[in-house]
């Protein structure tokens, strides 16, 4: 555990593979960039790897004022044991005050383990981060602008938010894509710090033996269209009817938690709260009741049409276009448009 040093930066762990960044460590740094100028302080990016130092002027140019490199062979590859090393030497050495991971299978399986070892405090899977005075209800003491940490809870029925008043640094993880990327400004001038930390044997106990590398069959975040499916679909046959229309439009397939636990369609299509956050261009939503952890997911997109029998359904508050009918039939009429529409430059 480190002292409350208020004017400690803000830090994003910069998880990169292969010399690639990670979308949400740039998104987070839009974020730290935002919390960083309510505190009056600096942005830092620790960047482990090797041969990354190329990265350190793309973080700069999405709002980090100082990038803390560790160039090491031996941390070519991620291993939990050498990158929470690297981290929680750096935090004992510079104490930021608020230091963030993006929520992936890395950055869940860090940050725990740095919380563990600089004994301090850490929510997991955030939503939203903002920096607020708070008076802690016991001993009606104030503690000036901490980070508030908001996060679903109990399966997303509630959202809770958490501070931490003097086990800092303030650490969580937040979700990909719940934060808008910052356009890269080119023209930002930051400064690289070269840090030399020993990697043992020890803190590299696994040898990488083969690499397998699997494309991923689901991207949502990418997509530019996305045609969700909720529980109103009725089956899993008739869930048929939103891979049809998503072929049709050449966009990918969401749905709901409804749809996901009724078994229509596997969890990695999932948006909302407990699944993927999305910005799409176009989101259709058939079928979905419109819950808000749903609409946590989902609200930002750019045109939102909604499909549902219901015309009170919650939905509707974020579409910007509403048919109100069954799914299982405007889904038929909508794939047959759209199969029949002439395609531009085709000789009428």
């Amino acid at each position: 555990m480190i002292s409350v040093n208020r004017q400690g930066e803000v830090w994003v762990f910069a998880e990169q593979e292969d010399g690639v960044l990670n979308d949400v460590s740039l998104e987070l740094c839009g974020k730290a960039r935002q919390l960083a100028d309510e505190l009056g302080v600096q942005v830092g990016a620790v960047l482990p790897g090797s041969g990354v130092k190329g990265l350190a002027l793309r973080l700069i140019a999405h709002g980090v004022d100082r990038v803390y490199l560790v160039d090491n062979d031996k941390l070519a590859h991620f291993q939990t044991c050498s990158y929470s090393k690297v981290l929680a030497t750096l935090i004992e050495k510079y104490e930021p005050q608020i230091v963030l991971f993006g929520a992936t299978h890395v950055g869940r399986d860090i940050a725990p383990r740095v919380a563990s070892a600089v004994r301090a405090g850490m929510t997991a899977d955030c939503t939203d981060l903002q920096i607020k005075d708070v008076v802690e209800p016991r001993s009606k003491e104030l503690h000036p602008k901490l980070l508030l940490q908001i996060r679903p809870a109990f399966g997303g029925n509630i959202v809770a938010t958490i501070v931490n008043y003097d086990m800092w640094p303030q650490m969580a993880t937040v979700r990909e894509g719940v934060m808008p990327m910052l356009d890269p400004d080119s023209k930002r001038t930051g400064e690289v710090i070269r840090e030399e930390i020993e990697i043992t044997p020890a803190d590299t106990p696994l040898k990488l033996i083969e690499r397998h590398v699997e494309e991923r069959k689901v991207n949502l975040k990418g997509a530019r269209v996305i045609v969700a499916g909720g529980g109103g679909i009725g089956s899993k046959d008739n869930f048929k009817l939103i891979h049809e229309v998503a072929g049709a439009i050449g966009g990918a397939v969401g749905a709901s938690r409804a749809a996901v636990d009724g078994g229509y369609i596997g969890k990695e299509h999932q948006i909302g709260q407990t699944g993927t956050t999305v910005r799409p261009a176009l989101y259709v939503a058939c079928g979905i009741s419109g819950a808000v952890q749903h609409r946590a997911g989902m609200e930002e997109s750019a045109k939102i049409i909604a499909i549902n029998s219901d015309p009170d359904a919650p939905i509707f508050s974020v579409a910007h276009f509403g048919i109100v009918g069954d799914v299982n039939t405007v889904l038929p009429m909508l794939a047959k448009a759209l199969r029949e529409r002439p395609v531009p430059g085709e000789a009428e």
